[in-house]
């Protein structure tokens, strides 16, 4: 059977990553739309290789320059929030949901509405309104399909095991650039060398995050949504090889993990598989004994404090969450910029989670009221800039 997949940031590392497995497989798939963000010629570039049947881009000024580069092809294409909803709505069987950020809610949202298996790639749809989602997957008979490596581990090792059976969630962190340096040596860390990450290449957000040990905050409020786990019952550690993923610690002693070389095609093809094992090309398999060890560490939450705040606004709950997340794309986009050091980046986000604390007790009914909650969030962090530099 023939499975039609959309593909919603088709111009990101994971867009490639799909297009590329779609591509060693193509009597199992075929490509409905393809989304991207500002860059036209790359997005047209994927939809012509992939044979897309619409592309839409999410800046409404890239229209132009789309229909250009694709003229000839025959594929219809828009540009702007109504053309990225219509590129939701074409028939597929599949929606990859790897738009980064709180951009990416919308989207995600819409298809889930249709009923649509989604593989979820975008943290932020959960961490800023998981109640909602995982509410509406459920009301409009909706599947969300964990893509990331760890959720996906995790996934895979509870192997349909009940809740109940489980001690402990445990998921893993590389440790980023960072892992060996001291305080004093992260304050004074640039962007680059933030964005340095030596297993992953997910884009400067995305590893600045690493560096900060912020995304691993991220998938534990994802995971305690995906799995309707308490958060006391979640856990990271550092293991450097990145070879394990994610780890179940159950009641008996026993612990499940799963390994695989750090490629994100592994996760891509458990999900466009729908529970079948679909054969990856690659260069090498994973092979223990030329790796030799496998080493792990505690995450140091005194020189990574973004990892606390995240485990602090996951048990306070309501919209603490949707603050730090809004606070956070904030800060790293102003230390990207060079408007604050590396430590700026935490001290906004706890600002913004101390000041937002009384204001939004409860969590957000819908994306609607997320994406209210995360614009008033903004503003004032983009406020709050010149009195954290003041202060700094």
């Amino acid at each position: 059977m023939t499975h039609t997949v959309t593909i919603l940031g088709a111009t990101g590392s994971i867009g490639r990553s799909t297009t590329d497995l779609v591509a060693q497989h193509p009597g199992r798939f075929r490509v409905g739309a393809v989304v991207g963000g500002r860059d036209a010629a790359a997005l047209a570039k994927v939809a012509r290789e992939t044979g897309a049947r619409f592309a839409a881009l999410a800046d409404p000024a890239g229209g132009p320059a789309l229909a250009e580069a694709l003229s000839g092809s025959g594929i219809p294409s828009g540009a702007g929030e109504a053309a990225v909803l219509d590129a939701v709505a074409q028939d597929a069987d599949i929606v990859v949901a790897a738009i980064s950020g709180a951009a990416g809610l919308k989207p995600t949202h819409a298809a889930l509405r249709l009923g649509r298996r989604v593989a979820l790639a975008n943290k932020e749809s959960l961490v800023c309104a998981g109640d909602a989602f995982m509410r509406d997957a459920k009301r409009y008979g909706a599947t969300i399909l964990p893509m990331d490596s760890e959720h996906d581990a995790l996934s895979q090792a509870m192997a349909g095991r009940p809740l109940a059976d489980v001690r402990t969630m445990m998921i893993t962190a590389s440790g980023g650039p960072f892992r060996t340096w001291t305080r004093e040596r992260i304050a004074a860390a640039s962007p680059a060398e933030a964005a340095a990450h030596p297993t992953w290449s997910m884009g400067m957000k995305i590893n600045i995050d690493s560096a900060s040990l912020m995304n691993k905050g991220l998938e534990l409020i994802e995971a305690h949504h995906l799995f309707g786990i308490e958060p006391d019952r979640l856990d990271v550690v550092v293991h450097p090889q990145s070879v394990i993923h994610g780890m179940i610690y159950w009641l008996d002693g026993a612990v499940t993990a799963e390994l695989a070389l750090p490629d994100m095609r592994v996760p891509i093809s458990h999900c466009l598989g729908l529970g079948d094992r679909l054969t990856i090309a690659r260069g090498r398999p994973l092979d223990l004994v030329a790796l030799g060890s496998l080493t792990f560490e505690a995450a140091d939450e005194a020189r990574f404090p973004c990892l606390a705040l995240a485990r602090a606004a996951l048990a306070e709950g309501g919209a603490a969450p949707t603050v730090m997340n809004a606070a956070n794309e904030i800060a790293v986009a102003a230390f990207i910029a060079g408007a604050i050091p590396f430590y700026g980046i935490a001290d906004l986000v706890e600002r913004a989670i101390a000041h937002f604390s009384g204001l939004h007790r409860t969590a957000p009914d819908g994306v609607e009221e997320a994406l209210a909650i995360d614009a008033e969030v903004r503003a004032w962090s983009t406020a709050a800039l010149p009195r954290l530099r003041a202060a700094g």
